[in-house]
Parts: C-alpha cells; sequence; structure tokens
C-alpha cells in the first residue's frame, strides 16, 4: 500500500518531459491497448442490431421487439452508470487499476451475454456489458490524453475516438459470416464471443502499461512516478532525459481525492464557459449520431423499399466516411488549431445534413445517393463528434479528467438514446419525407449552434500542455 503525502507540495518537470518524447513504441502500445475500447464499444453495438432478428426466433431466445428495445435500452443505461461510477473511482484509485477492472466486467459480461438463457438473464448482462464499456471511456480516454504528447494529442484522440466505426465494421461483417455459416442457434452465441476473445488479447496488453504519471504526481506519490517517466524515456529516446532549463515546473499540492463541490465548482464557478462549450459539442453531436443511425434502416425500408436482409451492407460506407474523417482530418486539429477546426467541422456536418436532408425530402436521391449523402455528412461529423470527445478530456482539471469525461458521456448518452431515436422514429412513422426533414433540420440546427459555440468561447488547446490548458485545482501559485 502506498503512503500518500497528500500534505506535500510537489515540483515537478514530469507533464513537460512527457510532452517532450518523439514518438515511440510506447506510445503505439498505448494507443492499441487503450484505444482499443472504441473498437468494442462498435463491435457491440453493430452486433446488437445484426443479431436481433435472430434473437426473436426459436435459434434465439424467442424475444419480443419490446425485450429487445429493453436490451438495447439497458445498454445504454449501463454505459450511463457505469460512465459516472468508474469515472469518479478513476480520479481516486488511479487509472491503471480502473482500466483492468472495467475491461474485466466488460470481458466476463460480454462473455456471459454468449450463453444467456432468456430474456431477462440477456438484458441483465447487456447491461453489465454497458457498463464495462462506460467505465472504460472515463478510465482510458484520462490515460490517453495523460501520457500523449501534446503536440499530436489532438490527431491521436480523433483517430482513436473514430475506430468506433472500424468496431461497428467487424461486428457487421462478423456476425454475417458467423450467422451465415453456423446454426443460427450458435452464431448469434459465437458473435458474442468476438468480444470476449479481442478482450482477453487487450487485457493481457495493458499488463506493460504503467500508471499516469501526472495521477501519481497529484496524489503525492513523485518518486513512483519519477521511475515511470524514466522507464519511458529510456524505452523512446534510449536514456533518461537531461533536464532543460525550458521545461516548466509545475508546483502543487498532493491530494489524496476531490471534494464533490470542488468538482461542481469547477464546472459551475470556474470554467461555466467551458461547461457550456461541452455541453453544446456533446449533446448536438449525440442528438445527430442517435437520430440517423438508430432509424437508418427505417429510412431505407420504408422509402427506398431495401430488403431488411441487405440494410446491414449500407453501414460499410457509413463506417468507411465515419473513420476517414478523424484519419484525414485529425492532423489540422493540432495545426490549424481545436477552435477552427471544431467550428468548422460542426458547421460543415451540419450544412450538408441540411442539403441532403432537402434533397431526400424532395425525393430527388436514389438509395445509393442517400447512403453517400449520409457518408460524406458523417466524414466532417466523425471529426466534429471524436472532437467533442477531446475537448471534454483536455479543458478540464487533472484531479477531475475522469469524472468530467462521465458526466459529459452520461449526459450526451442520455439525451441522444432517449430523445433522437424516438423522435425519428415518430417522424418517419407518418410516411411523409418533409416531416422526417424536419428532424434533420433540427439536427443541423443543433450541430451549427454548437459551432458557434465553440467559436466564441472554445478553448486553443493545440500543442499545448494540459497544466497548460487547464491548471490543477491544487496549483501552488508562485
Amino acid at each position: 500500500m502506498r503512503d500518500r503525502a497528500t500534505s506535500a507540495v510537489i515540483e515537478s518537470t514530469i507533464p513537460a518531459r512527457l510532452d517532450a518524447l518523439p514518438w515511440g513504441r510506447f506510445h503505439t502500445l498505448v494507443v492499441v491497448a487503450l484505444g482499443v475500447t472504441w473498437i468494442l464499444d462498435g463491435l457491440e453495438v453493430s452486433l446488437a442490431g445484426a443479431v436481433a432478428g435472430v434473437l426473436r426466433e426459436e435459434a434465439g431466445l424467442r424475444l419480443t421487439s419490446v425485450e429487445v428495445g429493453v436490451a438495447s435500452s439497458a445498454y445504454l443505461l449501463g454505459a450511463v452508470l457505469g460512465a459516472l461510477l468508474f469515472g469518479w473511482l478513476t480520479d481516486r484509485l488511479g487509472r491503471r487499476r480502473l482500466f483492468f477492472i472495467t475491461l474485466a466486467i466488460y470481458l466476463l459480461a460480454t462473455a456471459a451475454t454468449a450463453v444467456s438463457w432468456d430474456a431477462a438473464s440477456f438484458i441483465l448482462f447487456r447491461f453489465l456489458v454497458g457498463a464495462g464499456i462506460g467505465g472504460e471511456y472515463a478510465a482510458v480516454s484520462s490515460t490517453i490524453q495523460e501520457l500523449i504528447p501534446a503536440r499530436v494529442r489532438g490527431w491521436t484522440d480523433l483517430v482513436i475516438n473514430g475506430s468506433f466505426w472500424i468496431g461497428a465494421a467487424a461486428g457487421a461483417a462478423g456476425s454475417f459470416v458467423l450467422l451465415d455459416q453456423l446454426d443460427p442457434a450458435l452464431g448469434w452465441r459465437a458473435a458474442f464471443m468476438i468480444g470476449a476473445v479481442l478482450g482477453t488479447v487487450i487485457l493481457l496488453m495493458r499488463r506493460w502499461l504503467p500508471e499516469s504519471p501526472r495521477w501519481l504526481m497529484l496524489h503525492g506519490f513523485e518518486d513512483e512516478a519519477e521511475k515511470i517517466v524514466a522507464s519511458i524515456e529510456r524505452q523512446t529516446i534510449g536514456h533518461e532525459a537531461r533536464r532543460d532549463p525550458s521545461w516548466p515546473v509545475v508546483r502543487l499540492h498532493a491530494r489524496g481525492h476531490t471534494p464533490i463541490g470542488d468538482i461542481a465548482r469547477a464546472l459551475l464557478k470556474l470554467y461555466p464557459q467551458r461547461t457550456l462549450v461541452a455541453l453544446s459539442l456533446m449533446a448536438s453531436q449525440a442528438f445527430l449520431y442517435n437520430a440517423v443511425f438508430f432509424t437508418y434502416a427505417l429510412v431505407l425500408t420504408d422509402f427506398y423499399g431495401v430488403p431488411p436482409e441487405a440494410v446491414g451492407l449500407h453501414i460499410l460506407p457509413l463506417a468507411a466516411g465515419n473513420f476517414l474523417g478523424p484519419l484525414l482530418l485529425g492532423h489540422f486539429f493540432d495545426s490549424l488549431g481545436r477552435r477552427v477546426m471544431i467550428t468548422a467541422t460542426y458547421a460543415v456536418s451540419g450544412v450538408t445534413l441540411l442539403i441532403v436532408g432537402a434533397l431526400f425530402a424532395q425525393g430527388l436521391l436514389t438509395v445509393g445517393q442517400q447512403t453517400f449523402g449520409w457518408m460524406v455528412v458523417f466524414f466532417f461529423a466523425s471529426a466534429a463528434a471524436s472532437a467533442a470527445y477531446l475537448t471534454v478530456s483536455e479543458t478540464f482539471p487533472l484531479e477531475i479528467r475522469a469524472i468530467v469525461i462521465a458526466i459529459f458521456y452520461a449526459v450526451g448518452t442520455a439525451l441522444g438514446g432517449v430523445v433522437s431515436p424516438w423522435l425519428f422514429a415518430t417522424l418517419i412513422g407518418t410516411g411523409l419525407r418533409w416531416n422526417v426533414f424536419e428532424g434533420y433540420a433540427f439536427g443541423a440546427a443543433l450541430m451549427v449552434g454548437a459551432a458557434l459555440v465553440e467559436w466564441r468561447w472554445g478553448v486553443a488547446a493545440e500543442r499545448k500542455s494540459l497544466e497548460e490548458v487547464c491548471p490543477p485545482l491544487t496549483l501552488v501559485d508562485d
């Protein structure tokens, strides 16, 4: 058990040393072993949709449509509650401990889903899978931010977030193969085991990752933090870095935990404009994504006559657009800057959604053109959505980074998961294209509004250390 010197004043160059490192194998390991969380989330969402039909049949669990919907809601609820609980624990107990716990919960729960025996067990296990994924977002996002050098933090974060769509495509392709090649009674169970197998491999890889030196420094474990940074330097540049006089020194009070009152004070009193920006970005992108992706199958079947079994093919170009956006645009978030690129991607995705929606309402698009239009929209919207998570994770103090990520993730998931699917399903149910367009127009307005909020109050965090972007709450003034 570590001895916490929580009354001490820590003077350290650890943040500067981490930001000064060139990219090395250590950083690649961080991206692969931690960034897989987004792939797992995409995998789970895609698998759940792909096997929903089988689950309603005798070969599955004979679920009703309502029970399938409840299972999806249970996953979202688990993600929200898991993010809040494990985000709070991540700030108190450490990043490393929690990213093992949350992945283990996911691994066990998704394996249990594969052996579900009735509706109740399936719904329970989906809730636990969601809890593991939600907890992963908080624990993993904070760790990645604190280990990746500042000059490439934006691009790295965007690509990792965009990898959700690699998981979505893999889930769609994997479930198709398994359901086609195996007996359906075994195929859907084997599909859910994909996540368990992948999770096991990643769990072993994470053994080689250290605790965040920034978290250790904050909690008074300076010697341990120094050893970890020295080890990373040896892995990356072959020797421990010599002290550079230009490196800024961080001076702060070590503390064991941050009271809830300090969290509320930071969000509402110290940084109210940043809170407004984060809420605007997270809520608008959540509405847009859930509005389209929970109901795109209905649009294709009801308005274009696409057979239900062929709907899955249309997710592949959408997944490609969603991944290519952050991959190709991510570098500009570090070079041109956060405010310029976040404003641009939110505004462009809103305007293109309005254009595609208007063409759809007038019946001017074929099914292929409709899919291509969505692909263009989400090329920009994916970069925008990824930037929302980047904004939340880098613009609030070190002490509350994980719980703040959890709070905004929960709010965004709750708003998008509850409001937009119901609204769009209702609009599509009218059978009138112009009614559906009204929903698209509302989503576009939210995105453009978020762009204006970002332009007015966004933070220029590019190529700056996390401590420069937002000083720790316990910073000692010179």
